[in-house]
Order: C-alpha cells, then sequence, then structure tokens
C-alpha cells in the first residue's frame, strides 16, 4: 500500500455562541423563556427589565424566579370523629361545614398478598386501589382549630373567618364585612374578631389569613429561623414601606430609601425571596393550566386577519445605565465587558425570537386564512417545509 499526504478544502458551520443561544431562546415556550431571563438577570447585573408590575405572583419578588417555602411533608395526625354538627355559642350556633362527612366503617382492609396465598397476580392487578382524599386548604385549618383551640366561642370565629380564606390563603373579605354576618345576639365585637384572625395568621401555612401581599410577606419573614436581626428588619421594612420599588427592581431607589449598600439590600433580597406570596396555592386542586398565546390574530378589513405579537409574554429589556455608566470609567474590567457582551447579545436573540415567531404566524395564518373565516372544515394541509420556504 503506498501512503501519500493529500491537502484537503472543506467548510464546517460553526455554532457561535450567540447563535446557540439564539437557537435556544427560539425552542423555549415562555414560561421557561421567563425563567431562563430570570436566571441569566441573577448573573448579569448589566441587564434590567422595564416590565415588572407589582402582580400577585410571579414577577412579585423581584431580581430572580419565585423561590416559593417547600410545601410542608407532615400532615397533622387526623383527630377523632365528632359528630357535633353545630358549635354553641352563647346560645346561637354557628353550623359545621365539616358534619356532612361520613364515616367510612370499621372494617379492615387487607390488602397483604402473603396472607392470602390462594389470589393470583391477576387477582392483585385487579383489585381496586384506594387513594386518600387530597387535603384541602379549609379542612387543613379546620383540623387545627380543633387541635388547638379549645374555647367553642373562638372556634366558632376561626370557622367564620377560614369560610373568608380564598384558594391563595388570603382573608376575602374586610373584618368588618365579616362581623355584620354575625348575628347581633353574640355581641362580638371588632377586636375579638381581629383577634381571631391573629390566631389563624399563626396557622400553617405561614401567611395564611393575611389582606394583602404585604401582610402576607411580613408574617412569613416574622417566622424564617436564622435569620440576623439587622436582614430581617430591612426585609420587613422593604415589603411592609417599599414592596413597589422592590417588585419594580428600583434598586437605587431602595438603597436610598434604606441607606444601605449592595451587600446588605442582596441579603435583605434573599430572605425575601424564600417567601411565597400564594401560601394557600399548595392545597389548590383541579388548577386549569392557562394558555398563554404569543401570538394574536384579530380579523381586518376586507375579511383579511391581522397577526400582532402578545405584548404581555415580551420581555422587555435594556443595559442598566448604572453599570453602563461604570464600564465606560473602567473599560478594563474583563468581566463587565464580558457581561455588556452577553447582554447585547441577549437583547439581540430576544428580538430575532420574536421576530421569527412573528413571520412563522404571519405565514400561516396567510395559509390558513380560509379556516379562521370558516372553522375546521376549511383547514388546508400543511407542513413544515411549506412555511420553512417562505
Amino acid at each position: 500500500m503506498k501512503q501519500s499526504l493529500q491537502l484537503r478544502t472543506s467548510q464546517h458551520l460553526a455554532l457561535t455562541p450567540q447563535l446557540q443561544q439564539s437557537i435556544r431562546l427560539l425552542q423555549l415556550s415562555t414560561l421557561e423563556l421567563q425563567q431562563e431571563i430570570e436566571q441569566i438577570m441573577q448573573n448579569n447585573p448589566l441587564l434590567e427589565r422595564l416590565d415588572d408590575p407589582l402582580d400577585h405572583s410571579l414577577r412579585l419578588l423581584a431580581d430572580g424566579a419565585i423561590n416559593p417555602a417547600p410545601a410542608s411533608t407532615s400532615t397533622p395526625a387526623p383527630a377523632e370523629h365528632e359528630s357535633t354538627p353545630e358549635v354553641e355559642v352563647d346560645g346561637a350556633s354557628f353550623e359545621s361545614a365539616d358534619s356532612g362527612d361520613a364515616d367510612g366503617g370499621s372494617a379492615e382492609w387487607d390488602f397483604d398478598g402473603a396472607a392470602r396465598p390462594d389470589k393470583s397476580p391477576d387477582d392483585e392487578n385487579s383489585r381496586p386501589q384506594l387513594e386518600a382524599p387530597e387535603l384541602t386548604l379549609r379542612d387543613h385549618l379546620q383540623e387545627q382549630v380543633r387541635l388547638n383551640v379549645r374555647g367553642q366561642r373562638e372556634q366558632a370565629l376561626l370557622t367564620v373567618l377560614i369560610d373568608a380564606i380564598d384558594d391563595n390563603g388570603f382573608l376575602s373579605e374586610p373584618l368588618e364585612d365579616i362581623l355584620s354576618w354575625l348575628p347581633p345576639e353574640l355581641d362580638i365585637s371588632l377586636e375579638e374578631l381581629a383577634a381571631a384572625l391573629a390566631t389563624l395568621q399563626g396557622f400553617d401555612p405561614v401567611g395564611v389569613g393575611a389582606r394583602t401581599v404585604s401582610e402576607c410577606l411580613s408574617l412569613q419573614i416574622r417566622q424564617l429561623p436564622g435569620i440576623p436581626f439587622v436582614t430581617r428588619r430591612m426585609a420587613l421594612t422593604i415589603v411592609e414601606q417599599y414592596l413597589p420599588l422592590f417588585a419594580q427592581r428600583e434598586f437605587n431607589k431602595l438603597k436610598k430609601a434604606l441607606d444601605c449598600d449592595d451587600e446588605d439590600l442582596r441579603e435583605a433580597q434573599a430572605v425575601i425571596r424564600q417567601c411565597n406570596p400564594h401560601p394557600g396555592a399548595m392545597f389548590a386542586t383541579d388548577v386549569a393550566d392557562a394558555v398563554v398565546p404569543d401570538v394574536i390574530v384579530k380579523r381586518g378589513k376586507n375579511n383579511s386577519w391581522l397577526v400582532e405579537l402578545n405584548q404581555d409574554v415580551m420581555p422587555k429589556l435594556q443595559l442598566n445605565s448604572m453599570y453602563a455608566n461604570i464600564l465606560k470609567n473602567n473599560r478594563g474590567d474583563a468581566t463587565l465587558n464580558s457581561q455588556l457582551q452577553e447582554a447585547k447579545w441577549l437583547i439581540k436573540n430576544m428580538r430575532q425570537r420574536f421576530d421569527t415567531i412573528l413571520r412563522v404566524s404571519q405565514a400561516i395564518v396567510e395559509r390558513q386564512r380560509n379556516f379562521f373565516s370558516h372553522g375546521a372544515v376549511a383547514m388546508r394541509p400543511l407542513v413544515l417545509r411549506e412555511i420553512a420556504d417562505t
């Protein structure tokens, strides 16, 4: 065999980090995209968002996705079955919603295959599987009332308050309105009802019974273990007085208002992010998955269809002006220069992602306009290549 050297010229497609990020962002769902952006922003101070309104949930805990405290895996032991349908209070009564519980009987269920050798494997697989009923937030709170509160009058007041707790764990009605529901002959004062609410707010999950997001976070921060006094006090000040600034990521204004440095604010922020603004959500059942569209199709003039991006799912990013000014005065900082480049890449790739989604959506709607006008009967076959070639 004769050996020889040969010189060849070939071309290979090399994916740059920017192109890799662009492809990855295009493949993410809306929720995954939000999580990806929050993760990047935690590590890159040169990025900031302009679209952080103070809402109920995911954007409440600024500078990172919500990290709710893990749900307690321990469930209070069920109390002995009681068949008291009413609680007597000074001659009047509150009806107990638990009075409808039925006793399951005293028969024992034997699911031990070894104890019944005459059963075949098929019989084992065909046996009904018993599942414990899902514990609701109301049941969880009522169980704590039965275990921890002895007075019938206070039990009755707590039951009324629990009936006013929504699925997220918040008190859905003002105390004054709840007081108006009660019979006048009970002679219950607003102060007595407020004291019952304070008892309820000491129950699990921490934060239940709060009337506002601020109060909910405050209740949780006060009970977090191992937090230094100064850090806890600053976190409480933020959620009780400056929560809108925190939610909108106005960290410079926060530092000025609190007279603190970056490290102090970062520690307080870490404490707040341990809280859950929806403490009752862990008990929610049958929660429907909400579908948030990337594009919205509207009927236009002359039976045409208009496609536009859903602005609510488009993160609005920009370079942080404070850090950009620092970089101008310190051009030799390799870390900041690298983060600046990454920030520019992300902003550009985000724009490219939504431009691509818009173009693809416009092409689909153009080819399927009869479907939008006449329904599924007018849908025509469509393959990926047809869209890719446009």
